[in-house]
This record gives C-alpha cells, structure tokens and sequence, in this order.
C-alpha cells in the first residue's frame, strides 16, 4: 500500500433522501484527499436521485433497481478502485477525520484486512444518546482462530454497524460479491467473514455518527425479532455455503437463529426451508451439537 493509497467511500441508500446530502457532504470534506466517494441508490422513489445527480462529478453515481443493501455493495464495490473501502450508510455520517484515521492504522499495520471502529449515537433532534461502555483496547486483533472454532463472544470490545467498517480492497474482494438474498444487515455477513479470514484492528474512537431514528433497520429496534431470525439463518446458511472452512461458527449462528425462533415464534416458511437446506449437507454429530447449543442459549436466558 502506498503512503497515499486511494480511498473509496461506498455509499448506499434507499429513500434516505432526507439525510443522503449531510452523508455526502461528509464524505467529501473529509480532511484526506485521496477518495472517490460512490453512492449507490438502491431504486429509490424519493427525491435521493436529484440530490446525487446535484453533486455532479464530486460523486460516482450509482443507479439500480431495488436489490437490497447486499446488491448495493456489490454495485460499490465492483464500481470502486481504492485500496482501502470505507462504507456509509446514508443516514450516517463520517467525522473530518474518519479516513486520516483510517489510512493510518492500515500504514501501521499493513498486514491487516480489516479495520472497525465503534459509532457515536445520535437522536434526530441532534442529541447525544447513551454511550457505549467499551471492555477493551485500540489494537490488533487475529480471531481466525476463534471463527474457525465457532467461537467469537467477547472477543471484541463493541458490536459496529455499517458506517464502522473498513478493509483493505483484497480482503475485500474475497468476501464480495456477497449473495444479494441478505437484503438489509448485510454487514453481519461481511464482518463476520472478515474476522475469519484475515486479522484487523479496532480502533476505539467514535469517528463516525449513527443516527438514530425512526426507520432504522435494526439498531434499537424491540420490534425486529422476526427479521434478527431471518438474518440469522441467511447469514448461517451463506457462509456456510461460500465459506465451508467456517461451518463451526455458522452452526452457531444457526442454533442463536433456532433459539431466537424458539422463544419470539418468528416461524416463517422461508426460514424453516433455509434451516431444512442447511441441515440436509450437515452430519448427524453436528446436527446434534446445534440443536444443544440452541437449547443452551434458551436455557441460559
């Protein structure tokens, strides 16, 4: 990697139109130069398409049918050319120095893949939520290991969204295109292959905001158990599928999937056909050991 590698800003959205300008207002003042900032909209019918085609040349447009957020990684990333990949949800924002930071910690460690970092919180009325108590350390991490065992809790020192990952392009190009059937919170499927694939860095500085509102998909949501189960299993079952040498932890995915099916009913047909899939090329042994491990987790709740 160079001492200025250039640095690819994948932008997604979908009917964010509200929020998209400040997302992309961020990218492009960041205080590192060398970016190309991509936004990707996923069919919106808002006005998300005369907002981006108002930037003119400052941003590489991107202009699809509704996919899902995995088909808009996809588009990205095949339309980028960085070294370094750093992806934005549209209704978040990056910090000044979001990719100075970034730069550095892969010129430190130029062995690494992947670099996350935790996300500030904000309201929509622009005030600050509950910060995140960290339990670790800004440093290397190595969790191959860990992934291949089907092990991963507490290993890390927070949970990070979207706007929070980072990867050198070749780790990157490994993982994506991803299967465009995860079509929201594909990034539990890019994180977790990452962390079993190469080692990375955490960096504990809150360089980008999340914000918090009433469309989120995912974060703070009570109400999303059905689509944690739909996740779940999608994500099992994918790396299962791509990556084989991670069955062990997509096992685990899988019985925190049955477990979460268990205890809220989600109980849809899609997700039992999935798990019936999965299971009919898994051996009895490990068959057994899923069922028991989601028989722990309902135990231990």
């Amino acid at each position: 990697m160079n001492n200025q590698p250039l640095v690819s800003i994948l932008i997604n959205n979908y009917n964010y139109g509200h929020f998209l300008g400040e997302a992309i207002d961020s990218a492009l003042n960041q205080t590192y130069s060398n970016i190309e900032v991509i936004v990707v909209d996923d069919g919106s019918t808002d006005n998300s398409r005369e907002i981006i085609q108002s930037y003119n040349s400052k941003v590489i447009p991107i202009f699809k049918a509704n996919g899902g957020q995995a088909s808009a990684f996809n588009e990205g990333f095949a339309t980028s050319s960085g070294e370094i990949i750093c992806f934005l949800d549209s209704d978040d924002i990056f910090q000044p120095e979001k990719v100075t930071e970034i730069v550095q910690v892969f010129a430190q460690y130029p062995k690494i893949g992947w670099c996350f970092h935790p996300l500030k919180f904000l309201s929509t009325n622009r005030e600050d939520l509950p910060k995140e108590n960290y339990s670790g350390s800004s440093e290397i991490y190595d969790l191959r290991t860990f992934i291949q065992q089907g092990k991963l809790k507490g290993k890390l020192p927070f949970g990070t969204a979207t706007s929070g990952l980072c990867f050198n392009r070749s780790l990157l190009k490994q993982i994506l295109p991803m299967p465009e059937a995860i079509r929201i919170t594909s990034d539990d499927y890019i994180k977790y292959l990452a962390l079993g694939l190469e080692p990375g860095a955490i960096l504990l500085k809150e360089i980008a905001i999340q914000r918090i509102h009433g469309n989120n998909a995912y974060t703070f949501r009570k109400d999303k158990v059905n689509l944690k189960i739909q996740i779940q299993i999608l994500t099992a079952y994918w790396i299962k599928t791509n990556f084989p040498q991670l069955q062990k932890f997509s096992n685990n995915i899988l019985a925190l999937g049955l477990y979460l099916d268990w205890r809220y009913g989600g109980n849809q047909e899609a997700n039992n056909q999935l798990v019936k899939t999965y299971l009919s090329s898994t051996s009895l042994t490990e068959i057994i050991e899923i069922y028991l491990r989601a028989i722990y987790y309902s135990i231990k709740q």
